[in-house]
């Protein structure tokens, strides 16, 4: 997946009010960033984890930087939760996922059985619904 503008790399000092984060970036400089999960992310929040920032010039914005990814080694965690559906259908429509090639129509948020959604519902004539 591409992002509007590249990443910027930093060290995460601390999260707080759900929405903040204070990092320091490559360059010394001490940014906050927009935080855009609300989830408590007790397990991935820790002080000195190395976070990936995305900049943005955007004069309605307060923040100047928002929080995409945190890296875990040589894992990478979404904290975006608006980019998983993105991610996904961006692999559906290219060669990202074996045995899934093919499908004439990909129909996002779909109901699926009596009270039920999916994220993604799969579709080709001749073959099953996935």
């Amino acid at each position: 997946m591409r992002f509007q503008t590249p990443l910027v790399p930093g060290t995460l000092l601390r999260r707080y009010k759900r929405f903040f984060a204070d990092v320091q970036l490559e360059d010394g400089r001490e940014v906050t960033a927009h935080c855009p999960n609300t989830g408590p992310m007790t397990s991935i929040s820790n002080p000195g984890a190395r976070v990936w920032l995305e900049p943005n010039n955007d004069p309605k914005k307060k923040l100047k930087f928002g929080w995409r990814l945190l890296q875990d080694g040589a894992h990478f965690v979404g904290v975006d939760t608006s980019l998983p559906n993105r991610i996904v259908k961006e692999a559906l429509t290219g060669p990202g996922i074996n045995g899934l090639e093919g499908y004439d129509a990909i129909l996002p948020e779909q109901k699926y059985g009596a009270n039920s959604r999916i994220d993604f519902l799969l579709r080709a004539s001749g073959r099953r619904d996935v």
